[in-house]
């Protein structure tokens, strides 16, 4: 080869070398996108088929309390609760009314029956969420004192020991007797009726906030319309933030037969508004929702975590016989099952840690204003 030819060479290698990197095309950058895609989605798939995987091996054994031999490594498990060695702890069972004497001094004031005082058992043995009394045994659905914080007075809650065992009843409506369109410390402090398995109430934000704070929850809503149909949603990950934050909302992945309404709905375009995921409480005295030109509260009749305003309000306006109509769409809404103009006859939101996992609705749901 000649000179010439060498220095031809290692011309054309230094002006290779030194060019810019050659632009792709809008069909190659959609290429490498696409196959973005494809690995996320390959990967989803592949969380999908472990979840399965989990579900059925937890759907076909019943822990309770004891780990799954086959996920017990990836399974988050709540430590083991050193319960009281009392047995004392007050159970109002299902009836509609009582006689008895008036006990004050907690925060939800109750008549109970001639007699079952002897039962209420002394400071600092109460059990921290119903999740504990059904592991000591305690399986009789009724009216329970629990105490998630040592710091903080024991209240009632109702504890829904069918559908698994172990739920804490956070909110109940039945029958529309009780108004939910109530101040901001109304929903902080909790209001309603404690005694009748049917009786309407919120258990208070604060004391919502209390019981979350334990420990990874999941959250279940029983629902039901006014022919007498029944459905149900779960959500993993329930937390609920301090008052500080306005009671900020979140919940993780979606389970069950009434559609993903809390997550808004499965129209897409509509999700940005609907979404009730990081929303804040808010009540027609304190707004806290993303909707500018007004108080979703106020238009809706009741507290909620309203976005620019909902997809979901279970503390709406009851109104009997489901179709309504109005100014508002402020029924008593699971917009994926009924719509948003189906204001339905029942519903309870109930929370327990995540190992109580259920294969079916329990008595909350075959509730029936009475």
């Amino acid at each position: 080869m000649s000179v010439m030819m060498h220095w031809l060479l290692l011309l054309l290698l230094l002006v290779s070398f030194g060019s810019p990197a050659p632009r792709f095309s809008d069909k190659d950058i959609c290429l490498l996108d696409n196959n973005k895609l494809r690995q996320r989605l390959k990967h989803l798939q592949d969380l999908l088929y472990l979840y399965e995987l989990q579900l059925k091996d937890i759907l076909e054994n019943t822990y309770h309390r004891t780990k799954s031999q086959l996920f017990s490594g990836n399974r988050s498990m709540q430590h083991e609760t050193l319960l009281p060695t009392t047995s004392g702890n007050l159970i109002v069972y299902d009836q509609d009314t009582w006689e008895g004497e008036e006990l004050t001094g907690c925060p939800h004031t109750q008549r109970y029956p001639l007699g079952l005082e002897s039962l209420i058992p002394a400071v600092g043995s109460y059990y921290p969420d119903c999740s504990a009394v059904y592991g000591r045994k305690s399986t009789t659905s009724g009216y329970y004192r629990i105490r998630p914080r040592a710091d903080r007075e024991p209240f009632l809650a109702f504890c829904d020991m069918s559908d698994g065992g172990g739920w804490t009843v956070i909110q109940r409506r039945s029958n529309g007797k009780e108004n939910f369109n109530r101040k901001w410390d109304d929903y902080k402090l909790g209001f309603g009726k404690f005694q009748g398995k049917n009786d309407e109430y919120w258990l208070g934000n604060d004391y919502i906030h209390d019981l979350l704070a334990r420990g990874e929850n999941s959250l279940k809503i029983d629902l039901m319309d006014w022919h007498g149909e029944r459905r149900y949603a779960i959500y993993e990950n329930f937390q609920l933030a301090n008052e500080q934050e306005n009671y900020r909302l979140w919940f993780g992945t979606y389970s069950g037969n009434a559609g993903d309404a809390l997550s808004g709905g499965s129209n897409f375009e509509d999700q940005w508004s609907a979404s009730h995921r990081g929303m804040q409480f808010t009540t027609f005295d304190k707004d806290h929702d993303q909707f500018l030109a007004g108080n979703c509260a106020s238009e809706n009749k009741g507290g909620w975590w309203f976005n620019r305003c909902h997809a979901v309000n279970l503390n709406g306006r009851y109104y009997k016989r489901g179709k309504y109509s109005g100014p508002h769409d402020d029924g008593l809404v699971w917009s994926t099952w009924h719509g948003m103009w189906y204001s339905l006859k029942y519903s309870a939101m109930k929370i327990r840690a995540p190992f109580f996992i259920d294969r079916e609705s329990g008595d909350g749901e075959n509730s029936q204003a009475r």
